[in-house]
């Protein structure tokens, strides 16, 4: 380890090689929540996370694993299974009010139409707006699982559609009361219309033929 009256310690999780500090600064300054994606050898882990000058604070989570619940019984690892957590997570942060991020990838290095990137386009795909190159998201049948075979194909989009039945669209919104009607003026008893002019003017000249 280096010494010297000006040599600096670096921060505790720069010398883990656990964050690269200056990429994080350059996340941050966007003002928007990260998409925090991570991956290990079996599964792919997505995080909404939001700046705190006291720590960062995890707004959402959603791993590979919560695609069981779905149906989704292969690996989450693989190309197929991190667009389908992507996904997920996109309609849960959309759930809880989040609609533009910013992609974090960490220290992995990024490899164009990988898993990260994978799991990139089930977000927006979901809905969720974050800035990308077009170029870096995997092709239609790496997606689906078509180069795996005919049966993770039917089985990705069974996937999809239950996750679009169990967090559908319009959860959560109130159905619009129908408006009470107007009340009418009364003239001395309450709920008794009142009569206008023109009618107290016309009964009057038929008092006054009949006497």
């Amino acid at each position: 380890m280096a010494t010297g009256p000006r040599y600096r310690v670096p921060f505790r999780r720069r010398r883990e090689g656990k964050t690269d500090y200056r990429r994080r600064r350059a996340l941050l300054k966007s003002r928007m929540p990260r998409a925090v994606v991570r991956k290990s050898s079996r599964h792919i882990r997505v995080q909404f996370v939001e700046f705190r000058p006291t720590g960062d604070r995890i707004l959402s989570t959603t791993t590979s694993l919560h695609l069981r619940k779905m149906g989704w019984n292969r690996i989450g690892a693989n190309v197929p299974g991190a667009y389908l957590t992507g996904y997920l997570a996109g309609k849960r942060a959309l759930a809880a009010g989040i609609k533009e991020a910013v992609l974090d990838i960490g220290l992995a290095h990024p490899h164009p139409g990988g898993k990260l990137f994978s799991a990139l386009k089930g977000m927006v795909d979901a809905g969720v707006e974050i800035p990308h190159s077009e170029d870096v998201l995997p092709d239609e049948e790496r997606i689906t699982g078509k180069h795996i075979g005919a049966e993770v194909e039917a089985l990705f989009v069974k996937v999809k559609e239950n996750i679009d039945r169990m967090t559908g669209g319009g959860a959560g919104v109130a159905a619009a009361k129908p408006a009470k009607p107007a009340g009418k003026k009364t003239s001395g008893t309450p709920g008794t219309p009142g009569k206008t002019s023109g009618e107290k003017t016309a009964k009057n000249a038929t008092a006054k033929k009949e006497a």
